[in-house]
This record gives C-alpha cells, structure tokens and sequence, in this order.
C-alpha cells in the first residue's frame, strides 16, 4: 500500500471540498445581501426615498450588528442597498460572475454604470483576484481605455455576440513599473515583461498568452528569432513583439512585418486570424508600444512608474 498517494488523496478531497463549499457560500452571500438591499429599499418607501435620510438603516446596524456581527454594519448595509439598486436588472447573472463580496464592495464606488461594468469584465475575463481589481481600480484602467464607445460597455452576458477588436483593448498610457534609476535597454525591458508577464499581458489587453522569448522560426532554410511571441485568443491570432531602445525605423516596421509572415506560413492555421506585430520602443524619451499590420498601426505610449528600491 502506497500511504503517502493515500495521504495526498485524502488532502485533494479536503481542498476540492472545501473550494466548493466557498464557492457555493460565496452564492449564498451575494443571493443574501442582494435581498437584503431589496428589503431595505422597500422597507424606505422604495427607490426614490431611499436616497434619502437613512436613520433606519442606522437603526437596523446596530440591532443587526450586535446580533450577527460587523458584517452587518452600518456601512455594510448601505453597500447591500446599492448592491440592489445597481445590479437589479442583472440580478441573475450576479451568481454567474463568481466575484466574491469584496470584489463588489470596490465596484460598488463606481457611479458610472459603463466604468463599473468594465471592471467587472476584467475581473471575469482576467480572473482577477481582489488584489488585482485594487491595481486597476489604482491605474485607472477604464480612462486610459480606447474603446471606441466607452458609453456603451455591456456586462459578459449581455453582450456574447460582439467581437473584441484590437482598439478595444488598448490602453494609453500602458504603465510599466522600474526600479529607481533603472536604466531600460532591451535586455532590461525584456527581462521585465518576462519576469512580470501576468501584469503585462493586463496592461496590453484582454486574451494575451505567452508562446516564446527568441522563439526560433525556420522558414525557406532561413532562422528566424522573434524578440517575444504572444498569442491571443480572444483576437484569435499570433502577436510577434520586437523590443528597440531607440525610436522605430522603417527597417524595424519591415522586420516586424516580415516576422509576421513567416509565423503565418509556419505557424498560424486555418482557423487563425493574420499575425500582427508588436513593437515596444522609444520615443521622445518614452516607450511606446505599437501594434503593426499589413494596414494598420495602432498607437499607445507608457509611463513609467519609478518604484523605491524595497528595504532589505
């Protein structure tokens, strides 16, 4: 009898159980305080009134409070109630979006209907744990968006049929966090993406995976190595990215064009849209990160955050 698989079996059953127990209370919360918005808002005289003066939601705090704990605080209460008034018309898909409570309580400031909803895209199509929503809630992520309509941004669920576009995902500026005084040649900012590739692929958009660094392609007797090669599943294509310290030239757009067509003769199938080309480079003193097809090329700088060298 092999006991250590015997052990290692009995822990995979704890985990898998105790994950879906969390998940399945995790539900039961957001079904609980989705009720609970509804009864308070009626319990005001409905939606109108429940903008206004609060002293019985005070009130209920402090009984519910001593009774069941600070979960059901004051502000607590307060969030369940616009918990509610936002998420009313979906209320159905709020169980689907597997978002836990702390998730909502940050998506909750959002006024703006089409900024909280893009939030909460992100969450669900990056899997973002609360730590990751609170970096994009700090980057400003939605304003630095390019959607073409940032009026106009559906719920997942709401809105399956329309295709991500590329434009639709970029962001300006993309940031890229340095150390002090780091000085950014190839080998660095390589080095970087490649060591922070899970915030990389965040800041350039919604599908990226990583295939390669100097991903060798041999085409013709001919071998090529592409800087880093992505693919992204949402745009259904493979994205070759070149890294230049200097300001793009007309060689390096040929370079990269050229990349291009040999991982679609190598590469891509038939059910693959046409490569397109990244090119991270600088320009009057910033980097900026252009996206290259047969015709298009689109646009967006980077800021660098300086970050203080951590306390050893």
């Amino acid at each position: 009898m092999n006991y250590f698989d015997k052990i290692k079996n009995i822990i995979e059953e704890k985990e898998v159980n105790e994950k879906v127990r969390y998940l399945e209370s995790n539900k039961e919360t957001i079904k609980t305080y989705f009720n609970i918005g509804r009864l308070l808002i009626e319990a005001q005289g409905g939606e109108t009134r429940a903008k206004y003066g609060d002293n019985l939601i005070k009130e209920w705090a402090v009984k519910l409070s001593n009774e069941y704990g600070n979960n059901y605080s004051y502000r607590n209460l307060n969030y369940m109630r616009k918990f509610y008034m936002y998420f009313k018309k979906v209320n159905t898909l709020c169980s689907q979006f597997n978002l836990s409570w702390s998730h909502y309580k940050y998506l909750l400031k959002f006024d703006n209907e089409n900024e909280r909803n893009y939030y909460i895209n992100r969450c669900i199509e990056n899997n973002l744990s609360v730590r990751g929503l609170i970096n994009e809630i700090k980057t400003d992520s939605f304003n630095r968006l390019s959607y073409a309509d940032k009026k106009n941004i559906k719920l997942i669920g709401e809105n399956n049929n329309n295709e991500l576009k590329l434009e639709d995902m970029l962001h300006d500026p993309i940031i890229i966090n340095i150390d002090k005084d780091e000085k950014l040649s190839e080998k660095v900012l390589k080095k970087y993406i490649l060591k922070e590739l899970e915030k990389v692929f965040l800041e350039l958009g919604t599908g990226f995976t990583f295939v390669g660094s100097e991903y060798k392609v041999t085409y013709d007797n001919k071998n090529y190595f592409i800087d880093l090669l992505f693919f992204n599943y949402k745009l259904n294509r493979f994205m070759a990215c070149e890294l230049k310290k200097d300001e793009v030239t007309a060689k390096d757009i040929g370079q990269t064009l050229n990349y291009m067509k040999v991982v679609d003769k190598t590469l891509k199938e038939s059910h693959h849209n046409k490569t397109m080309g990244i090119i991270i480079s600088k320009r009057n003193n910033k980097l900026i990160l252009e996206y290259v097809s047969d015709l298009d090329i689109f646009l967006t700088t980077y800021k660098l955050n300086k970050v203080k060298e951590k306390v050893k």
